[in-house]
Order: structure tokens, then sequence, then C-alpha cells
């Protein structure tokens, strides 16, 4: 059995969710862990069980003879590390989003190609318990056609989530506020679920409650697709807390409810289908708020599943930069104040 080597590029607070994982693998060896900082890449590297660590991607990459990279970095960093992890021969597993300019990520998009590496893109919430019975019954066509979705997310970030950060708040390094880095999973579940291209959107963006930062806290408006479903969403961080994210479908033969990773789908001659974590499933990742990974792992287990087959994985570069795409055009519709025709 082949061993893959593997590297951790970035040891902030979501990397555990990709080195515990990683390490998990039947056919991985998680050889070491880079950082600016060392002292966090030396701690992050005895939680992945491993000894090198590096401050230079790079020279890791090199040193090492990487197969695989989890890139765990700020957000205008995933395009330039991923580039350069393909071209010197690795795969590479990449969190969200895959860049901020649209163009950076079709670029990563035709390196995957060019190199022939696989490039995958964290998006675990589809891997919940909840959306898997949404899309398989929404496959399964016996809701009839979908007639209109809504999306909503309210969230809580304290001031000092956005000081404590060099990045966090910033167009520049971030891409955007709450559409990008709280909303962007919920918007994925909306376009993964509808399944279809999208027409239009339609948004309106403010800061409201967050002066300290450039970027938006709230986000307001339409995706608009080209079979008719319009989704009407609404996310913002100046709740009072992390409340439970909700997305409702109706449908011609029923409905459809998800909160947080639980859905309930009622047909309307009566029939009921619920689906619920499975706490058999959980997994521990070392530590973190539970929301951010607990479907990372069986995402990581079939991008790595998909490796040993020679396959895509399922949510590679050319799936994830759909949403990308949305995104973009989100942002363009709110600096605007246009509709955006994709």
């Amino acid at each position: 059995m082949t061993v893959l080597k593997v590297g951790i590029i970035g040891c902030g607070r979501i990397s555990p969710f990709h080195g515990v994982p990683a390490a998990s693998q039947e056919n991985t060896k998680v050889v070491a862990c880079c950082d600016l900082v060392e002292d966090r890449a030396k701690e992050k590297a005895a939680l992945f069980g491993c000894e090198r660590t590096y401050t230079d991607y790079q020279k890791m990459i090199k040193a090492e003879k990487l197969d695989v990279v989890h890139i765990c970095l700020p957000h205008y960093l995933h395009p330039p590390v991923a580039i350069a992890a393909m071209k010197a021969g690795c795969h590479v597993l990449t969190e969200k989003p895959m860049s901020i300019a649209l163009a950076d990520a079709e670029e990563m998009v035709a390196t995957a190609k060019a190199t022939g590496k696989t490039l995958g893109v964290i998006f675990q919430n589809r891997y919940n318990a909840g959306s898997v019975l949404i899309k398989n019954v929404l496959q399964h066509g016996g809701l009839g056609r979908i007639l209109a979705v809504k999306a909503i997310l309210t969230w809580y970030r304290a001031p000092e989530y956005y000081t404590k950060s060099d990045w966090k708040g910033t167009w520049d390094k971030e891409g955007g506020g709450v559409i990008i880095d709280q909303a962007i999973h919920t918007f994925d579940l909306v376009r993964y679920f509808v399944n279809d291209q999208i027409d239009y959107v339609d948004c309106h963006i403010a800061n409201r409650e967050h002066p300290m930062i450039e970027v938006e806290d709230v986000v307001d408006g339409v995706i608009a697709f080209k079979n008719g479903v319009k989704a009407a969403i609404w996310a913002n961080n100046y709740y009072s807390h992390d409340d439970q994210v909700e997305i409702h479908m109706s449908c011609e033969n029923g409905t459809i409810k998800m909160v947080a990773e639980e859905a309930r789908v009622t047909y309307y001659d009566g029939r009921e289908f619920i689906a619920k974590p499975n706490p058999s499933e959980s997994f521990d990742y070392g530590g973190g708020p539970s929301y951010w990974g607990a479907s990372h792992v069986k995402q990581i287990d079939q991008f790595y599943e998909a490796l040993a087959n020679g396959e895509e994985p399922e949510i590679n570069g050319e799936i994830a930069i759909g949403t990308q795409r949305m995104v973009c055009a989100m942002y363009e519709s709110g600096k605007t104040g246009k509709r955006i025709f994709l």
C-alpha cells in the first residue's frame, strides 16, 4: 500500500479539522506542518503526530517530497499556495473559499488540469445528515418541482474576532464578511439542492454593527436560477449568538425544512422523513467549535478515497467554482446596486 506524505499549511484554528482526519487515514502520514509562527506549527505538529515544522511551505514541499497538502490559510493565500503546490507535484485540499477573485479560482482549476493533480475544496456541510436526506429526496423526484427557497443565517461575531486578526474584515485579504466567511456554506447548500445554473443574483450588503471593519456584516437578496426557482436569502453576524441556520424549500408535493444539521421532509400525502446527526459518527478533532467540523472528516475521507481510486473527489475545483462564481456575483451586486447575470 502506497503511503501518501501529507503536509498541513497554516496552523490556525481550523487546522485540526484537517490535520487530525488526515492523520487518521490508513494510507497517509502527516509528516510536517508549516506556519509563519513557529510555536503554532510545533503545537499542531504534536497534535497531528509529526515532528518536523517549517515557516516556508515551498521548502516544506520540496524537503519532505509531499504528495498532498491541506491549505488552512487566510482566504487571499488559497490561490497562490494551491497553484504553487500543484505545480510542485502535490494534490491539494483547501479550505473554503477557493479564492477572493473569480479569476484566481479559474487559474486554480486550470492548474489542476495542466498538472494532473487533484484539487479539492472544503464544503463539509454537504455531508451533514440533513443535507444528505434533502439531496436524496430531491434526486428521487417525488417532491416534484422546487417552487421557492429561503435561507437564513443569524450569527454573532464580536469586535475582538476582527481586531485580533490581521486579515479578518478586510476586502483585500478576507474578500468580504458574512457572505464569504460565515454564510458561504449555507448559500453553497442552496445551489447544491436546487442543482441548476444561476440566472442572476440581486443583493444588498451593508455594515451595520462592525465599524472597525471594511466589509459587510449583513446581506439580503435573491439568487435566481434558470429553472425559475428563486431563493430568498438573509444573513448577518450581529445577532446575540450563533443561532441555527435554516433552509426551507417549498415544492409541488411537499416541504423541506433544514435546521442546523437536521432535516424534515413532509409530503402533502402525510409521509414524513427526518434526518438527524448520528452520535456514533462523532469525531474528536482535538478541540474547537463543533459546528466547524461535524462533517470535515467525511469529506476528507472521501477525498483520500478518491485519490486511492484515481478518481476526482466529489467536491473538486470544477464543482466548487460554481459557488465561488455565485459569491463573487453577490459582491458585485452589493457594491454596484445592480442585478448581476451569470
